[in-house]
């Protein structure tokens, strides 16, 4: 009896580490930008952002210039190429960001 015990046990413990750690790491919000595509290379590419979902900072006028990653899991609708727009749906990832979608027109 005192093995299914310490099982019931490990089981509860390991749910309550598993929804505390969940809630000290809450998850990348996604985010969207728009633009004029500025570089395009092999795992990733740079916008020149013309709008967005939050407010754009812009240094005595020039466009800011946003890089992005592509992985396994970005999506793109369209062909990357400089001088198209571009709209971004992205995640923030250890300072990096991660493109989730990319439709290119």
């Amino acid at each position: 009896m005192p093995v299914v015990c310490l099982s019931v046990w490990l089981l509860a413990t390991s749910a309550n580490n598993q929804t505390w750690q969940n809630e000290q790491q809450p998850a990348a919000q996604a985010q969207t930008v728009s633009g004029k595509i500025a570089s395009v290379d092999k795992s990733s590419f740079s916008i020149n952002v013309t709008s967005a979902g939050q407010h754009v900072s812009t240094t005595a006028g020039a466009p800011k210039t946003m890089t992005f990653q592509i992985d396994k899991n970005t999506t793109v609708e369209g062909q990357l190429q400089v001088g198209a727009n571009a709209e971004v749906t992205y995640r923030q990832d250890n300072g990096s960001n991660i493109a989730i979608s990319v439709r290119v027109s």
